[in-house]
């Protein structure tokens, strides 16, 4: 059965939006007269700097202040700020996909092959230059978020968005020190948890200054690995669980595995070389040790909401390193920017394999103490370079043009080891050599990427009121690849034709060379000083890949392989197109400010996520067609001078529009035997709800000459979320939730005193499923013991965190 319809948004939200909405319109009876403009917000996305309300585009800004009140400190809680933007929170170690609109049509426990990209249909910047990155955010100017292709205003080019990354720089005229800390305790966790940093700027001559920022995060995690193998290839991953002596001697227990450590940091140096010409050089550095998954194993083990039941510690290490120089200058005529970027990004992980390999069929759980595990590591390295040119005449016309190169060389490897597997097939017959290291699986690739665009816009003011842009991009890219794979223990103890240690890469050669070109028009409407129309048509792309999967050799017959058919081999570019229609406007003397859109967004032959038919490895295929529609409103209301109110709600219906063949595997137990099924036309798309919103009230009160108390309350929520296209194949609904915070904050001059809640509740939400619980078997050992699959568990959210936090600026 497919499921279409995703249930409503949380019903006290929806009863928030429209309490808050009908006291605010009827008159602005709320909106007292003594209560100021609501504060004008500055945004750079069109490439000048201009007010928010002025732009016609959807964009959505959220200042430092705003960040620091609700508690917003990674790109997850940023998405549940944006109508449209939906972050699958799939926990520290994961690569969790960022989904704009609803174009995604990836199984949500797909995300953990995403690599450093975040799914590619949005594009992330950190300051002018494109760098996928869930960036710690302190010190940062805002974060600015634009919905609908931008290819025609920014170098990179992508799907769906952009979202922008705006560190302040440093400044010229002042000395600044600001020290942060932050201890907060996490419910069902045993530990204390905290954060610290500071930021340091200073003026070193009147056209030099220097700024830096350091801060540390200590997670202590809450869920709890059970059932750890006390010793591979010896120990029994599935002992008598009633008995308590047979657990001890065969397993042991992780509290809290899912912690974080992170490191971030960035220092910069800027230099006004001419009161026309300004050089900015940063260095950023994020370092991020996790633990493990935050999941649970209830279906499939009976763990408890906050407890792991897999059979290998899973820690995992990302370093991101970006160097870059910006430099702008008034040439008069326009606004000259260079953005040079160089970046470096190295990861290395372990995680549990056992249930890939028992699905496989190839008899592995006959062996009682199997157990399996992969170590994977990749790097990238990427030079990004931008020339645009911004008008600064004046006159009827105005205009923007730049150009675009990007290079990245990435290379990763993937090791499967089978503990004491080898010798176990040697004591059963096996007729080759034993495999000391027991490696079952050894895969590397290698990737090359020369991407070069030229972009420009040109706008017309037709009348004072009314104006037109047209933009324009053509880009062009070649990309190179090797993979190679290698089964060493299926050839050296099985089959026996290599020796003990031969490891044989027989290199694929792939790749893929496009160029096209994207357009787009735009078109607004200054009804009156407060109310403006606009309009809007883009085109988004994202470039294609190679699998990183040799393709099958004929002659292999019925041996145990992992290989692509032809089809599986590659995946090609897709696109889209987005129609979209928006109003901003201010009201009751600009205390009430009303924006949203409605958009259609056609997406042309979408990368759609399976696995092969062989060996059962993740890969990418082309569809035939998706489309996405919907709605995104915000609203602020400033209802006294000091009492304020934001929301926002987006409504997004994604489903396919064409049959997607062969979309998705499937099982029917008992077994792991393997049927493909289609996705069908009006099968609504997985991993982001219909519904998502939130609610924030600020209240700041003076308690005397110097000292103020802001109290924050907020409450975001988000519909239920397909785990697969449709609900097929054995997919799921995930229900919706909402989540409560609030905070207090004493501050004076220079301190600020806060004491905060996060989920406050404590609500326990899944936010996403590996394959489906049909996975949840039990099989049979060579000696009659049982073995229990554990491929399908939950991600989980975060659960309330209470806690403490001081700054002091001097």
């Amino acid at each position: 059965m497919a499921y279409r319809d995703s249930g409503g948004l949380s019903i006290r939200l929806q009863m928030a939006v429209a309490a808050t909405l009908a006291a605010a319109l009827p008159g602005g009876a709320l909106l007292a007269q003594s209560a100021p403009p609501i504060d004008e917000v500055l945004v750079t996305a069109t490439r000048r700097s201009e007010s928010i309300q002025e732009v016609p585009l959807n964009i959505s800004a959220i200042g430092a202040d705003a960040l620091l009140q609700q508690g917003i400190s990674n790109l997850v809680e940023v998405s549940r700020s944006v109508p449209g933007l939906f972050v699958l929170d799939q926990g520290a170690r994961s690569a969790n996909a960022i989904i704009v609109r609803g174009l995604n049509a990836d199984p949500v426990g797909a995300t953990e092959f995403l690599g450093n990209s975040g799914g590619g249909t949005v594009a992330t910047y950190i300051g002018e230059i494109p760098l996928y990155m869930d960036m710690k955010l302190e010190d940062l100017e805002r974060v600015e978020v634009l919905l609908g292709p931008q290819g025609t205003l920014y170098g990179a080019g992508t799907l769906g968005g952009a979202v922008r990354y705006l560190p302040r720089r440093p400044q010229f005229d002042s000395v600044e020190v600001q020290l942060r800390a932050n201890a907060f305790t996490l419910a069902h966790s045993d530990s204390l948890g905290g954060k610290g940093g500071f930021t340091l700027n200073l003026p070193l001559s009147e056209t030099f200054a220097l700024r830096t920022s350091v801060d540390y995060l200590d997670d202590p995690g809450f869920v709890d690995y059970g059932y750890l193998v006390r010793e591979p290839g010896v120990s029994n991953p599935d002992p008598d669980m009633s008995d308590p002596a047979a657990v001890a001697a065969n397993l042991y227990r992780r509290k809290d595995a899912d912690y974080q450590r992170t490191w971030s940091g960035r220092m910069a140096l800027r230099w006004q070389i001419t009161p026309g010409v300004d050089a900015n050089l940063t260095h950023y550095y994020q370092n991020q040790k996790v633990g493990g998954r935050t999941v649970n194993h209830i279906t499939s083990f009976g763990t408890g909401p906050y407890e792991s039941a897999l059979r290998y510690p899973e820690p995992n290490e990302r370093t991101n390193r970006l160097t870059a120089l910006e430099l702008s200058a008034d040439l008069g005529f326009a606004e000259l920017t260079s953005a040079s970027g160089f970046s470096e990004f190295n990861e290395h992980g372990q995680r549990d394999q056992t249930d890939l390999l028992i699905g496989l069929q190839y008899s592995y759980e006959l062996f009682p103490s199997f157990s399996a595990f992969t170590r994977e590591r990749s790097k990238e390295k990427r030079f990004n370079q931008e020339l645009r040119l911004v008008s600064q005449h004046g006159g009827p016309f105005s205009w923007i043009g730049g150009l675009y190169y990007n290079t990245l060389k990435g290379s990763g490897n993937s090791r499967e080891f089978t503990p004491g597997y080898s010798q176990y097939l040697m004591n059963t017959g096996a007729s080759g050599v034993l495999r000391p290291d027991d490696l079952e699986y050894f895969s590397r690739s290698h990737t090359e990427l020369d991407e070069q665009a030229v972009y420009a816009e040109l706008s017309y003011d037709l009348t004072d009121k009314w104006q037109v842009t047209v933009g324009a991009r053509y880009y062009e890219y070649d990309l190179r690849t090797r993979d190679a794979t290698d089964l060493p223990l299926l050839y050296t103890t099985i089959v026996g034709d290599r020796g003990p240690d031969d490891i044989l890469l027989n290199y694929e050669l792939g790749g893929q060379k496009d160029d096209g070109s994207l357009f787009k028009f735009n078109t607004s409407y200054q009804f009156t000083d407060d109310v403006m129309m606009f309009a809007t048509v883009s085109e988004g792309f994202r470039i294609g890949n190679s699998n990183g999967v040799p393709l099958c050799d004929p002659s292999a017959g019925g041996q145990q392989n992992v290989c692509a058919q032809p089809a599986e081999f590659e995946y090609f570019a897709d696109s889209t197109v987005n129609y979209e229609v928006g109003l901003r406007t201010q009201w009751f003397d600009r205390r009430l400010t009303l924006n949203g859109s409605i958009y259609y967004v056609k997406w042309n032959d979408p990368q759609l996520a399976t696995q092969t038919a062989v060996g059962n490895t993740p890969i990418t295929i082309n569809g035939n067609g998706a489309q996405t529609q919907g709605v995104d409103l915000s609203f602020v209301a400033q209802f006294t001078p000091q009492f304020s109110i934001s929301g926002s709600y987006g409504y997004t219906d994604a489903v396919l529009s064409e049959r997607a063949p062969r979309l998705m595997r499937m099982i029917t137990p008992p077994g792991y035997d393997v049927a493909f099924i289609d996705g069908e036309k009006d099968d609504r798309l997985p991993g982001s709800p219909k519904h998502q919103g939130n609610i924030n009230a600020n209240w700041d009160i003076a308690l005397s000459a110097d000292w103020d108390l802001t109290l924050n309350y907020g409450v975001t929520a988000v519909g239920n979320v397909l785990t697969r296209v449709g609900g097929r194949g054995g997919g799921e609904q995930l229900p919706g939730f909402a989540l409560h915070s609030l905070s207090a904050t004493f501050e004076n001059q220079s301190w600020a005193v806060g004491v905060y809640a996060r989920n406050l509740f404590d609500k326990y939400a899944e936010s996403g499923a590996r394959l489906t619980s049909q996975y949840a078997q039990t099989l049979t050992d060579a000696d009659g013991g049982s073995v229990r699959v554990r491929t399908y568990h939950k991600d989980i959210i975060r659960p309330r965190e209470i806690g403490v936090r001081l700054t002091y600026d001097f």
